[in-house]
């Protein structure tokens, strides 16, 4: 009986033993193979599977790129050292206006028609000036002939010392008296010539010419209206064959751009298409709530397509170094910046973070993260971003 037992119990153990023994396999392989994953970072691929065939890769190749280099936004604007505002010469009526807004216009043409009263008074000052000049010139004239008679009457022991010291001091007050004129004269008659009139045309009516050749881009006045406020603007006139294009550019950058440097300009209104233009002014201060310098730029602008307003980036680097460098299609981005997808053999993948610049020209330099030759997802990345 004993020996019964123990012969139950031993086929009992045997068994139990046997079992354990055919599950731990299956129980220890999707945990070894999980680890294998986790350790190596890879994704892979079955060799039969359709994702294969649609995802195509490309080695990282070496381009040269701009080092020093920074990209900012920036805005068109009038060049402030070409604009120009018609101010009124004198009080007065406004007769006409001889122009529309945008019309171009060349320097000395006339914009305005003005009638004022001041006109006709400065014409009067003039001929004024003149008078008095005569009158002095005819006094100096008596003087003369005076000194010259007293002094042959002191000659001829018929007239005092004194007498020829008074006629020479007499001399002496017409000639002042001369000049004084004559500078009042010149002075009437360059105000003549600031109002554009002749001293021979009595008239009332003057027209404003344009200060420089430009567009015309703001008026301020119309016909009829009476002013007499000769500081404030009545047109606004632009040259437009240059702008400015104004960035402001990090604290943490300026120290790359100097004034009197070209730097390119790509603007939205015409993709594609690379301007270069010169710095002609840093700013002096800080703004200290962007933490950013203003740059401004002179952009030529023969053909007048440049127009104010117009949004675009500024690029500005210092020279060319070889870089490693993919397709820009090669690059992915999540919250923590850019990836690619680097293949490590058929069907094997592993994920990688790199340090992207501005892609150029179908590049994307690459500075830190590939060596050249490695190959990169470059088409198909989404398949795997499951993974």
């Amino acid at each position: 009986m004993r020996m019964r037992t123990k012969a139950v119990l031993l086929i009992v153990f045997l068994s139990c033993l046997a079992g354990c023994g055919s599950r731990e396999p299956s129980a220890q392989s999707p945990q070894a193979a999980s680890s294998s994953h986790a350790d190596s970072g890879e994704i892979v691929l079955e060799a039969d599977s359709l994702k294969l065939g649609q995802i195509r890769t490309a080695p990282v190749v070496v381009q040269a790129a701009p080092w020093d280099e920074f990209e900012t936004p920036g805005r068109v604007e009038l060049d402030p050292n070409r604009v120009s505002h018609v101010l009124m010469p004198v009080p007065g009526r406004i007769r006409q206006v001889l122009v529309r807004l945008g019309d171009a216009v060349q320097e000395g043409q006339p914009l305005l028609i003005i009638e004022s009263p001041e006109v006709s008074a400065a014409v009067a000052a003039y001929r004024q000036a003149q008078a008095e000049l005569r009158r002095a010139q005819s006094a100096l004239s008596k003087a003369e002939r005076d000194l010259s008679r007293i002094r042959d009457l002191f000659a001829n022991r018929a007239a005092a010392q004194r007498d020829v010291w008074a006629a020479e001091n007499e001399v002496a007050q017409a000639q002042a008296a001369v000049e004084q004129a004559k500078a009042e004269q010149e002075q009437a008659r360059h105000r003549l010539e600031l109002l554009g009139i002749s001293p021979n045309e009595p008239v009332q009516q003057i027209s404003v010419p344009a200060p420089t050749s430009g567009k015309v881009l703001e008026i301020a006045v119309a016909a009829g209206e009476f002013r007499t406020d000769t500081s404030t603007s009545l047109m606004t006139i632009a040259d437009l064959s240059h702008v400015w294009i104004t960035a402001n550019v990090p604290e943490n950058l300026i120290r790359l751009v100097q004034i009197g440097e070209n730097v390119e300009v790509e603007l939205a209104a015409y993709p594609g298409e690379v301007l270069r233009g010169t710095v002609r002014r840093i700013a002096d201060t800080l703004d200290a709530e962007t933490r950013t310098v203003k740059v401004q730029t002179e952009l030529p602008n023969p053909s007048g397509r440049l127009r104010p307003g117009m949004f675009g980036r500024i690029r500005h680097s210092h020279g060319l170094k070889p870089v490693a460098a993919v397709p820009p299609a090669a690059l992915v981005q999540d919250n923590e910046g850019a990836f690619v997808y680097l293949e490590k053999g058929r069907g094997r993948f592993q994920r990688r973070r790199v340090r992207a610049g501005q892609p150029r020209n179908g590049w994307a330099p690459i500075t830190e993260g590939l060596s050249p030759g490695e190959r990169v997802v470059v088409d198909g990345a989404i398949l795997l971003s499951g993974k």
